[in-house]
């Protein structure tokens, strides 16, 4: 009886297995075709980022002289020595102010996106649709720039304050809709009916529930709100006046106009410039502007890999699974 289960097991069923995987294997010269795209995909990534990086370490004249490399002709660090000196230490304090406004904006963008978006994908929550419009029109229509002030400035008070860094960007609409499908698509309504069951109430069901099954889904959030509020702009330039407030990238746009300002004054004058006093043409520019993406981009860039994991799975929401 046994032998015959067998037979008919290997029969039937391997049968229908070879067919699918013959279905739905991919070919070697597809492979190896694919394999080549994504080389050249990943080596038109790198490659302008590496020639940045070797830019920044070239001094000025050979820059202008040779070009861009792939490796410095001649090796200089006067770039990044220019643009943390010539700062008087503001670079140093405007690394921290935007490390600590990416590490709370990203905490609390997260929380608050996690918690709203929550009810909104319960079934059961009798005003979803309402909060779920308000959530939507706030992504079509706003106030405009003067309203946004008046609303930080003179209601909220976080003007000239670390706040005014990252608390404006603390929520977003879009992540809200984003997470809604999330849970809707990753957290079964027989997981949360169960928990209920077993007597347990709202918040731990969130927490030890649906939390661990939605961290794809706030890694995604996380990294988008991280990049966010390290390259924001506007908010240090409208809301903060006081130098021991300013973010990384605002900084390093005073250096800039500064360095171009220095340039005119010494071209005009044909005098040394008041900076270090460097010689016009040893005076970084080009090699200067280098040395400041990578100063901007360098700790995002190193970001990614620690997400990269929960970022891939968190890219599919929303997708049709078979």
């Amino acid at each position: 009886m046994s032998e015959t289960i067998q037979q008919d097991t290997n029969i039937l069923i391997p049968k229908g297995n070879v067919k699918y995987r013959e279905q739905n294997q991919i070919s070697r010269p597809a492979n190896v075709l694919l394999h080549a795209v994504f080389l050249c995909a990943a080596a038109f990534t790198i490659v302008p980022l590496w020639v940045i990086v070797a830019a920044s370490l070239t001094q000025e004249q050979a820059l202008i002289l040779n070009g861009y490399r792939f490796w410095p002709s001649e090796f200089s660090t006067l770039a990044y020595r220019f643009l943390f000196m010539s700062g008087g230490g503001g670079v140093a304090v405007a690394y921290r102010n935007t490390i600590i406004a990416t590490v709370c904006g990203t905490c609390l963008c997260t929380l608050t996106v996690g918690l709203y978006a929550y009810p909104l994908s319960r079934s059961d929550f009798r005003y979803r649709r309402l909060f779920t419009f308000l959530s939507f029109f706030s992504m079509l229509f706003n106030a405009g720039t003067v309203a946004f002030y008046l609303l930080c400035a003179q209601i909220l008070n976080i003007n000239n304050t670390i706040f005014a860094l990252f608390l404006p960007q603390s929520f977003s609409a879009y992540w809200v809709i984003v997470m809604r499908t999330f849970y809707k698509s990753n957290v079964p309504d027989s997981v949360i009916e169960s928990a209920r069951i077993d007597g347990a109430g709202e918040w731990r069901t969130l927490v030890q529930i649906v939390a661990p099954l939605a961290v794809p889904g706030f890694a995604t959030v996380a990294l988008f709100a991280a990049v966010g509020v390290w390259n924001n702009f506007f908010n240090c330039m409208l809301l903060v006046n006081d130098r021991k407030f300013y973010n990384l990238q605002y900084t390093i746009y005073e250096i800039l106009l500064s360095v171009q300002m220095l340039k005119e004054m010494a071209s005009q004058q044909g005098a040394a410039s008041s900076a270090g006093m460097l010689q016009l043409s040893e005076m970084p520019s080009e090699a200067f502007r280098m040395a400041m993406a990578v100063v901007t981009m360098g700790p995002i860039v190193l970001a990614y890999p620690f997400f990269q994991r929960y970022f891939l799975k968190g890219l599919t929401i929303g997708a049709v699974k078979g």
